[in-house]
């Protein structure tokens, strides 16, 4: 099989991309929980929210899409098939996708904080703010670590990456590239940035090939159903596959943290402020800035 990544044709599996680990085993364990997501930096639970509640989220958010002309009416709605003039994107914050009452829930379900309560081993806060994805074709996330974005409260910070339907390779799942949180030399580099105080571009690249080639590792992903979940930390290096279908992929993005610890305060409040910097004025290119920092 090949899949794409970026501009990229991967074969799967192969020496660039293979098969995450599942990690639904072990839900409930915290120390063989905290013991994998050291080893591989992630966790991959299977049916980790509420099915059907996935799904009236996915009902609730494609009624808001219909409306805004971004699906074509040819089809079920719950296929969210593009519309010609449609267009995808990020809607994250505070906005009609985001409200709806079953993602609110979804997010702050029982079963999701009472995982990371587990996982952390106290009391859990998640952002204020949610991200919000609707990747339409031909769309894919470059590689990064999310602590560029995030950085400024503790740097034990969970991202919890749903698939707001199923999601097979062809809509465009996450992948991760395993053993990058062990990247020393990235993580002092890259891994410092702050794009809101730096204004350097986000992704680290979008070449998987050269991220393996010249540190190692190796991407790994799967095909996703509704009610499973991804989770993994601020220095997991992570993107996406290429959306090859002719629908979007809705998949949001949350973050847990122990409540006892500082939490960026970009992130937090009835109106958090987001990135208030990042993309004002002049952007330093990624190129640049890596060649500035020898990676």
């Amino acid at each position: 099989m090949i899949l794409r990544m970026g501009k990229q044709d991967l074969e799967y599996p192969g020496p660039y991309i293979g098969e995450l680990r599942e990690a639904t085993d072990l839900k409930g364990v915290a120390d063989a929980l905290q013991t994998r997501m050291e080893e591989d930096g992630y966790l991959l639970i299977r049916g980790l929210l509420d099915k059907d509640l996935v799904l009236e989220t996915r009902r609730q958010m494609v009624e808001v899409m219909a409306e805004r002309g971004m699906l074509d009416s040819a089809h079920p709605k719950m296929d969210a098939v593009k519309a010609p003039e449609g267009g995808g994107g990020f809607f994250g914050g505070a906005n009609d996708l985001t409200r709806c009452p079953a993602f609110q829930q979804m997010v702050a379900s029982d079963p999701v904080m009472r995982f990371f309560e587990t996982l952390r081993g106290g009391p859990i806060a998640t952002y204020d703010y949610k991200w919000l994805r609707v990747v339409g074709p031909g769309d894919f996330t470059g590689a990064h670590y999310d602590i560029v974005y995030m950085g400024r409260g503790t740097p034990n910070v969970c991202t919890c990456w749903i698939p707001i339907g199923d999601c097979p390779f062809e809509l465009g799942p996450l992948a991760l590239l395993v053993g990058s949180h062990r990247f020393e030399r990235i993580k002092e580099t890259y891994g410092k940035m702050d794009v809101d105080r730096d204004h350097v571009v986000g992704w680290f690249t979008n070449d998987p090939v050269e991220m393996v080639d010249r540190y190692g590792g190796r991407w790994a992903t799967t095909e996703f159903e509704a009610g499973d979940a991804l989770i993994f930390g601020m220095y997991t290096m992570h993107g996406s596959l290429t959306n090859t279908s002719d629908r979007y992929r809705i998949s949001s993005d949350t973050r847990y943290q122990l409540a006892s610890e500082p939490l960026d305060e970009r992130w937090v409040g009835r109106e958090p402020k987001g990135h208030y910097a990042w993309t004002k004025g002049q952007t330093v290119e990624m190129t640049e800035a890596r060649a500035k920092w020898g990676v």
